[in-house]
């Protein structure tokens, strides 16, 4: 957290000068420079990205309909994964559309209107993917460490409860903060050092004072990414703990599998978001930013299919009944 609050407070602490929104025009559009800074890899970084959200789309969308129309996949855990796949299409369509289109027209402008939709959408679809992973990790402690009373524990109805809670939660504390950043003034300069609208970026750019934002951010930081990897730590502790005491070495295997591909999934975006925001000041930089936000936001939704199917025998055998062509 100290890189955000240092960030953000040192924007906060510097009110802009008498006079200074009378003499400038308010900002109507963004320059998300991106990747233009690199035009001779225009066409590689081009061909990656649209690879990724190909792949992106293709996987999210398979592991959807094999969910759906498969009655044997309507369980906690794949009710889980349909919402994971679903916020993990909205997290990488909210910027990729853009980012690919700036990379073949080589100019990276976005309406103010466009990126206040932009952030809107990405904040939203990062903090739900944060609450689901910690959701379906207690899902797993349930199903590993409470056999018995599980099917009542994770009943249809609490789980759709769950999955309602955070889709709320998430929609009401990013109306929230898209909200103020709409408060703020942007009176110049208009160029954001990435390749969709964030945050820090956001308010580095604004004319007005960013204390009550800062304030926010550090409080919606401290709950989304420190409460929610505790949480899941500790129901790992407790998951672990429990498979230790299984006699069996098959019984061990069988339920260390029914964790290990949400375990990775886990491991993957906690190290990317971890990576893009909290460290030292000393260490920030754009392009680590740039690279840790593509780990989160498009790598990580491009790989949860294939791990999720890769290693679970339920769903490839739904797969392979769904789509006859996976088989060969």
């Amino acid at each position: 957290m100290k890189l955000w609050m240092e960030i953000h407070l040192i924007v906060a602490e510097t009110p802009p000068s008498p006079g200074t929104m009378s003499n400038q025009t308010l900002v109507t559009e963004c320059i998300l420079h991106g990747f233009l800074e690199h035009p001779e890899y225009r066409v590689l970084f081009f061909s990656c990205f649209l690879f990724l959200y190909s792949g992106t789309l293709t996987g999210n969308v398979l592991i959807i309909l094999t969910i759906t129309f498969n009655p044997g996949l309507h369980t906690p855990m794949y009710f889980f994964l349909f919402n994971l796949a679903t916020v993990d299409m909205i997290c990488t369509s909210s910027i990729m559309p853009k980012a690919l289109a700036g990379l073949v027209l080589e100019e990276g402008a976005i309406s103010y209107v466009g990126c206040m939709t932009q952030l809107y959408f990405l904040m939203w679809a990062a903090s739900s993917e944060l609450l689901l992973l910690t959701v379906m990790a207690y899902d797993q402690y349930a199903a590993i460490c409470q056999p018995l009373p599980y099917s009542s524990m994770m009943s249809e109805a609490f789980c759709s409860g769950l999955a309602a809670a955070v889709w709320l939660l998430c929609s009401v504390n990013t109306a929230i903060h898209t909200g103020l950043m709409l408060c703020l003034d942007f009176c110049g300069p208009n160029v954001i050092t990435h390749f969709f609208c964030e945050v820090p970026a956001l308010l580095l750019l604004s004319c007005s004072s960013t204390y009550v934002n800062s304030v926010l951010i550090v409080l919606a930081d401290a709950f989304y990414v420190i409460v929610n990897f505790l949480t899941t730590i500790a129901s790992y502790g407790l998951i672990i703990s429990s498979i230790l005491k299984v006699r069996t070495v098959g019984g061990r295997q069988k339920a260390f599998s029914t964790c290990s591909s949400h375990l990775t999934v886990v491991c993957m975006y906690y190290t990317a978001v971890f990576y893009a925001y909290i460290s030292p000041v000393s260490g920030y930089s754009a392009g680590k930013s740039k690279l840790a936000s593509l780990l989160y936001t498009v790598l990580s939704p491009t790989l949860n299919p294939l791990i999720y199917t890769l290693s679970n025998k339920e769903v490839k055998a739904a797969l392979r009944k769904l789509f006859p062509f996976f088989s060969n």
